[in-house]
């Protein structure tokens, strides 16, 4: 992929759409940011042409795919309508600084037997959702997992970005507006992409240092990799149950006892 001379993003996965909506050039030297959305849709071509209707008070630069196809529907130099009201440091009413990404996925998820519902009703399986702290709450629930091509295509896409624009800063929409959005939510790994294309020195960023950690309920279940996807390792956990903790991904810790495994992160009380 590359961003051509008319700021549009080009590649055998990219589909152009128009947005005639949105016309405000980008004042000189105010773009400097990337915004990480979730589209809380069904799909990424539904949620594009949702955009890009002259009566939605809404868009964005880009919408991206679960197959990691990609839609264009406002070029890079033009303001679009992703951020709403919001801020970040001095700043308030960030469409006038960033590119918004959105990514299509459901968002949060409710358990109904053995599967996972949507607000809209569409229902996925275990693989597809995890259960996991949002970094704006403390209790834990499920969420639609992204797919590796969709984080992949979205780190390409910043890197072009950071290039073309000067980009150098990467938020999730639910840093800049709190109180009210929760995308791209703790299933996007939105603090390792930052690392990854913005940290100037990347044996600067620290490993995870060793906690001890208290479990929280009873019958915790421990697996054997950061999701519900995958097979419980041994007899639930206890409440009380004193942990060493290992590593944490993704709103999951790995913890030792009698052996290693992976538990959600919002059960377990840190020391």
């Amino acid at each position: 992929m590359e961003i051509n001379s008319q700021h549009l993003l080009t590649g055998s996965s990219v589909v152009q759409l128009d947005c005639p909506k949105n016309k405000e050039k980008f004042k000189p030297g105010n773009l400097d940011t990337i915004v990480i959305h979730y589209t809380a849709g069904g799909s990424a071509e539904s949620s594009a042409k949702f955009l890009i209707k002259s009566e939605v008070k809404a868009s964005a630069h880009l919408v991206i795919g679960r197959q990691g196809e990609v839609f264009q529907l406002v070029p890079f130099d033009t303001v679009s309508w992703h951020a709403g009201e919001s801020f970040y440091g001095n700043r308030t009413g960030l469409n006038q600084y960033s590119i918004g990404i959105e990514l299509d996925n459901a968002g949060p998820l409710t358990k109904v037997g053995s599967e996972f519902q949507a607000w809209f009703g569409t229902k996925y399986q275990a693989n597809d959702a995890i259960l996991a702290t949002h970094r704006n709450e403390t209790v834990p629930r499920y969420w639609h997992t992204y797919t590796e091509k969709q984080i992949g295509v979205c780190q390409e896409i910043c890197e072009l970005l950071i290039g073309k624009y000067g980009i150098s800063l990467i938020v999730g929409h639910e840093e800049i507006a709190p109180k009210r959005k929760q995308d791209p939510g703790p299933a996007f790994p939105l603090d390792k992409l930052r690392y990854n294309l913005l940290s100037q020195n990347r044996s600067d960023v620290p490993d995870f240092v060793e906690k001890e950690g208290k479990i929280l309920i009873d019958n915790l279940n421990i697996r054997g990799g950061a999701g519900v996807n995958f097979q419980k390792v041994a007899q639930p956990l206890m409440k009380g149950k004193k942990v060493k903790v290992l590593e944490e991904q993704n709103g999951w810790y790995k913890v030792e006892t009698t052996i290693e495994g992976w538990v959600s992160k919002g059960y377990v009380n840190i020391d």
